[in-house]
């Protein structure tokens, strides 16, 4: 399986670019000065989908993809779109989202959409299984990788989201709740709220 090219594109093309994407958001962030703009309200928003998004990124880099995993990714795609929609409707009500942190955002959008397909390309049989479909039947258990991912790859990914996505994310959340003396929202974007 680490041979066909499906598995090799999301290895190596699309979870690097959407690494990009992410650290490139939190670029976007800072130069906007969100600590005193939105604060860290919409950093809880990013840690949030951080976690939506990276709860079956982990499940589809550690597990045996079946039926379960493949629901649970479709699902978390619909939730992280929800609390997209909500940070960027509440982002606007306080600074400026330019047009590169827009088109930033569509790729943060779209990757996991995209890594889905991919997915669900490699594991057909699970996916039709999945809404009762097919020959297979559809598996729910949680079972380690058959073919793990090479160790070096994945130590690699990991301290990637770890010094490239979490802790920047963590430290915007920090900044925004030390220029707020604590507060969620800053004054500005409460004042901008009441319109």
């Amino acid at each position: 399986m680490l041979q066909d090219p499906a598995v090799l594109i999301l290895m190596y093309f699309i979870l690097p670019v959407w690494l990009l994407a992410g650290c490139a958001d939190w670029l976007c962030h800072r130069a906007s000065h969100i600590e005193t703009t939105t604060g860290a309200k919409e950093s809880m928003l990013h840690l949030l989908m951080f976690a939506e998004i990276g709860l079956p990124l982990l499940a589809a880099i550690f597990l045996q993809v079946n039926a379960g995993i493949i629901a649970l990714m479709i699902v978390a795609f619909f939730v992280h779109e929800a609390t997209a929609l909500w940070d960027v409707s509440y982002a606007v009500t306080a600074r400026h989202v330019t047009p590169i942190e827009q088109h930033v955002h569509s790729f943060l959008e779209l990757i996991p959409l995209m890594a889905i397909l991919f997915i669900i390309s490699l594991h057909w049989g699970q996916f039709q299984a999945l809404f009762g479909l097919g020959p297979e039947t559809a598996r729910f258990h949680l079972a380690w990788k058959e073919e793990p991912l090479p160790a070096p790859y994945v130590l690699t990914i990991m301290a990637v989201i770890l010094l490239f996505e979490l802790l920047p994310y963590v430290e915007e959340f920090i900044r925004g709740l030390r220029a707020n003396h604590g507060a969620l929202v800053p004054s500005k974007a409460r004042t901008h709220g009441k319109h």
